[in-house]
């Protein structure tokens, strides 16, 4: 059990002093990560939630606004247009991403605006014919 702090010490010293026993005893020896350099972040503000952000970027998540978030949904599907194995993939993949760009454009999210229109399928298909042919794909 820890002494308790005698009257009339300040406590940064008693703490100091606690400390400094602790080490002459050997306590602080081989902890995990002895001498290893401490974690980014520390001497930033406090945020309440580090642990929620520590934890979406350890499964690789993120949390964008809608007009982003499917942004980045409509470059997805254009690549995966391009990269698709038949004219038939490229065609569903654009007319789905097209309908949620669509709805999207009548019924604007909160946030940035979207910045995309929807894509014209016929121009997708020709140049994933062309990438088809160049071995672009």
């Amino acid at each position: 059990m820890t002494e308790r702090k005698p009257p009339g010490v300040p406590f940064e010293s008693w703490v100091d002093h606690q400390i400094g026993a602790a080490q002459r005893r050997g306590e602080f020896d081989g902890l995990p990560g002895a001498g290893e350099p401490l974690p980014a972040g520390l001497d930033s503000a406090y945020d309440e939630l580090w642990w929620v952000k520590r934890k979406m970027a350890r499964e690789g998540l993120t949390v964008l606004p809608p007009a982003l978030a499917l942004r980045k949904e409509a470059e997805d599907a254009l690549a995966a247009a391009y990269a698709a194995p038949s004219e038939c993939a490229v065609r569903e993949i654009i007319r789905a991403v097209n309908v949620k760009i669509k709805d999207m454009m009548f019924r604007p999210p909160p946030g940035p605006p979207l910045g995309r229109k929807p894509y014209d399928v016929d121009e997708v298909v020709a140049e994933w014919r062309r990438l088809r042919e160049t071995g672009g794909a």
